[in-house]
This record gives C-alpha cells, structure tokens and sequence, in this order.
C-alpha cells in the first residue's frame, strides 16, 4: 500500500500537470464546466499506472517532492477560473512571490557552499527559525497576506508531522522549482513596468 508521502507526492505532479493546462493557448475560449472536466481527466489520468507505476510517479522520480508552497500555488492556479481571486490573489502572489525569490537566494547558495554559514541547518528544528516562521505567518495573517500565512502554516504543519521523507523545514517550505519559477516572474514583471513606463514617458512629454 502506498505511503501518504507518495500520494502526496504524485498529486503534486498529478496537479501541476493540470495546472499546465491553463497555459495552453485558447485554453480561456473553454466554458468552465468543459475546462473543469479536461483538468479532472488530465488530473486522474497523471495517477492511472502506465505500467507498473502512475505516469506522476515517473515524473516525480525525476522533480522530487514539491514543497508546500508549490502546492498551494498549484490548487491556488487550479481553482482561480471558478473563483474570483484575480483582483485580491495577485496582490497575495506578489507578496508570496517576493519572499519566495529572498528565501531562496538566502538558502541556495549559502547552503551550496557561499559563505560560511549554511542555513539549512536551521530546518532540523531550530526553534529560533521554527518562531519566527510563526511569528511571520502570524503577521502575515493580520496584515490580510492569507496565502503567505497558509504556506507558512501548512509547511510548519506538514514538517511536524513528518509528512514528507525530509525532515527538514526548509524542503516543506521551498524546493527548486518555485524558487526559479518565483524569480523569473518577479524579473518579468519588472521588465514590464519598466517597459510600460518607458512608453509613457514620451506621451507625457
């Protein structure tokens, strides 16, 4: 019988692989209740054993187990079509976004050898690091950031459990792939507001 970690693990992938879907170009022209039944069939079809494994569990063989946060921001992109989150997520992403993008080029590399100080260390249960993830979830949750205050929480949640393989804090919170897809989205965005306000210049003048 599987592990929970490895149901975990293949839901991941399983819903980033749904998620993908709505970068498809004319993915927007679908009704809702079409696009809802093509994610679900992508959804179940990443978890049906293709041989002897689900297709998810190749996949995950090669990425590893998604953070936390990743997870969130997967159901956050999977839901965001039947919700009205565009308006109040972006501001929610961004701020998530940005404290992604500084905790990674903290953690990585440092813990690859830059400096002399490793801060993954930290993630072994180091209560210092463990209270003052708390305290910015709860500061998060009272300055209404709620997505960085449920990542904070949940990965917090899920490592003292012992949900993962890993025992440390750090892989439940970040893991490579958010961290890359996290700086290139805040470099591209402020390639676009820098471009936006190089063609507003010359109007106003």
């Amino acid at each position: 019988m599987p592990h929970y970690t490895d149901l975990t693990g293949m839901a991941s992938v399983a819903s980033g692989t749904a998620a993908s879907l709505l970068l498809l170009p004319g993915i927007a022209r679908l009704t809702k209740p079409r696009l809802a039944i093509l994610m679900v069939a992508v959804f179940v079809l990443s978890l049906i054993p293709f041989g002897t494994m689900p297709i998810a569990a190749y996949v995950r063989g090669v990425t590893g187990d998604l953070s936390i946060t990743t997870l969130v921001l997967l159901w956050c992109a999977l839901l965001r079509p039947w919700y009205g989150w565009a308006t109040v997520e972006a501001k929610h992403r961004r701020a998530l976004l940005i404290l992604i993008a500084l905790a990674a080029l903290a953690l990585y590399p440092m813990a690859l050898g830059v400096g002399v100080y490793d801060p993954y260390r930290l993630g072994y249960g180091d209560p210092l690091f463990v209270s003052a993830l708390l305290l910015l979830a709860l500061a998060a949750w009272f300055w209404k950031f709620t997505l960085i205050a449920l990542c904070i929480a949940f990965a917090t949640l899920a490592w003292a459990v012992g949900w993962y393989e890993s025992n440390n804090l750090w892989d439940h919170l970040l893991d490579p792939f958010v961290s890359i897809y996290a700086l290139c989205a805040i470099i591209i965005q402020a390639a676009k507001r820098l471009i936006n306000r190089q063609r507003s210049e010359p109007l106003k003048s």
